[in-house]
């Protein structure tokens, strides 16, 4: 119950005439944000992240024998616009790209990635897909791999999958 300063109960009246000034304020709830279901995304996760992204050789076409790593995210808008970064190790890196292409095949590269750090590989800011990209993408056929002097062609990979 709340109290007056002086410790006295807070009326009834007055505390029904606070709840209509809200009310009338435009206050719609006095509610916290609902907390997430047991297994379900933290509320603080954009709802068009990728799945926590892991590259490594044995997904690259063909497979890599490598140490080199990385770890990353990315959020993908259905309007195209599309966002984040991936951290390397092991690697020196000549380049990172988003291609476009299922789980065992090759495609074109879709959206350079610009070095923002070391071993930080980052899409430009205002980066766009297309609509057949986007569409690709929710399939599972958009990956990011990383090239480097000894495997031009790309030394890490991993695709990008809505969570």
């Amino acid at each position: 119950m709340q109290r007056l300063a002086a410790g006295r109960p807070l009326p009834f009246a007055a505390l029904v005439s606070g709840l209509a000034a809200l009310a009338l304020a435009g206050c719609t709830t006095l509610l916290p944000p609902p907390s997430p279901r047991p297994g379900s995304p933290p509320l603080a996760v954009p709802p068009n992240a990728t799945a926590p992204l892991t590259l490594n050789g044995a997904q690259e076409v063909p497979p890599v024998t490598t140490s080199a790593l990385a770890t990353g995210a990315f959020e993908v808008r259905p309007d195209g616009s599309i966002s984040g970064s991936i951290a390397t190790t092991g690697i020196d890196a000549t380049a990172a790209h988003i291609h476009i292409g299922m789980p065992g095949a090759n495609g074109p590269v879709i959206v350079p990635l610009t070095r923002t750090a070391d071993n930080v590989w980052s899409v430009p800011p205002n980066a766009k897909i297309t609509g057949e990209q986007y569409d690709a993408y929710l399939v599972g056929g958009l990956y990011v791999n990383v090239h480097s002097g000894s495997h031009p062609s790309g030394e890490i990979r991993a695709q990008l999958n809505p969570k």
